[in-house]
């Protein structure tokens, strides 16, 4: 009976297609997808490549220093060497597409770092981050190398009237001491240059824009450095003291005749003297000043 059995009565096994093999491959494809897809738009926020030369790269790390302007995040070092004589540090920099225009003629970078002196406390922020590279656009041609400021600028697009103080010898003054008119600070001290022929020192001074109108023609200025002592026989020892932060960080003052006398053009060269005559100390000059909303962003930009 079981010899004469037809084939077809037999029980046949259903095999069931399975498509887990197939999903396997479905993951890295779409993985592969997704890292395609970051790489490009990465690749579309990529700006220009620079190189920014700075005399000391301490600090300065790739992958780990960003550039900033107004403190938003406009590029990162990519690469830190040696340039080519061993004098400099060249920092290569990535700039974000959208920041490109910043690498033109005239931008300056300089390097900030925790600094801490007499009235001068800054860049506090970088204690626990590291040092950051800090950015100001240019106006001309695009350019893709840069010379960076060994400093942090004072002032610098700041609005306002530029003068120069000449002196003899700049007894305490140095970048960001004060200026004051009648006691209340007006400007401050942006750097110091020696001036024509080395035989004196130019000193560069912005007066901010609300303040600009009480330099005139017959300004005087001096210097209220530190302490003044004076003694005489019959009148004994006279010590006149400024504000302490001009004592630990220098201080100019000055006064104005007249508000009949003209206002001065940008980069007018006035003396600096080390005392005030009595009669500038009697000047009452009666000058408008605009309302102080007009100076409201400068205690932000310094």
């Amino acid at each position: 009976m079981a010899e004469g059995m037809n084939d077809e009565a037999l029980p046949r096994a259903r095999v069931r297609r399975t498509r887990w093999i197939r999903l396997v491959w479905v993951i890295p494809v779409l993985a592969l997808a997704v890292t395609g897809w970051l790489v490009h738009e990465r690749i579309k926020e990529r700006g220009p490549e620079i190189i920014i030369s700075f005399a000391n790269g301490d600090g300065l790390r790739a992958g780990q220093t960003p550039v900033k302007y107004r403190g938003v995040p406009v590029g990162e070092v990519v690469g830190v060497a040696l340039s080519k004589d061993y004098q400099r540090a060249e920092v290569r920099v990535r700039l974000a597409k959208s920041a490109e225009d910043i690498a033109r003629e005239g931008a300056q970078f300089w390097v900030v770092r925790p600094q801490v002196g007499f009235g001068n406390v800054t860049g506090l922020g970088t204690v626990l981050t590291g040092p950051e590279i800090m950015a100001l656009p240019g106006k001309g041609n695009t350019e893709r190398a840069f010379i960076g400021l060994d400093a942090p600028p004072v002032g610098l697009g700041v609005p306002g009237l530029h003068i120069i103080l000449r002196a003899a010898q700049p007894r305490a003054i140095k970048p960001n001491t004060p200026v004051y008119y009648r006691g209340v600070e007006v400007g401050l001290v942006q750097k110091l240059d020696l001036g024509p022929n080395a035989i004196s020192a130019d000193i560069h001074v912005l007066i901010w824009e609300r303040y600009a109108g009480l330099v005139r023609q017959g300004s005087a200025f001096w210097n209220i450095s530190g302490v003044n002592v004076k003694g005489s026989l019959f009148r004994g020892i006279e010590v006149d003291l400024e504000s302490v932060r001009s004592l630990v960080t220098g201080g100019i003052e000055f006064a104005t005749p007249s508000e009949k006398a003209a206002r001065v053009k940008p980069g007018t060269v006035f003396f600096l003297h080390d005392e005030p005559k009595s009669e500038w100390l009697n000047w009452t000059a009666r000058i408008q000043i605009p309302a102080a909303e007009a100076n409201a962003s400068v205690g932000a930009t310094r």
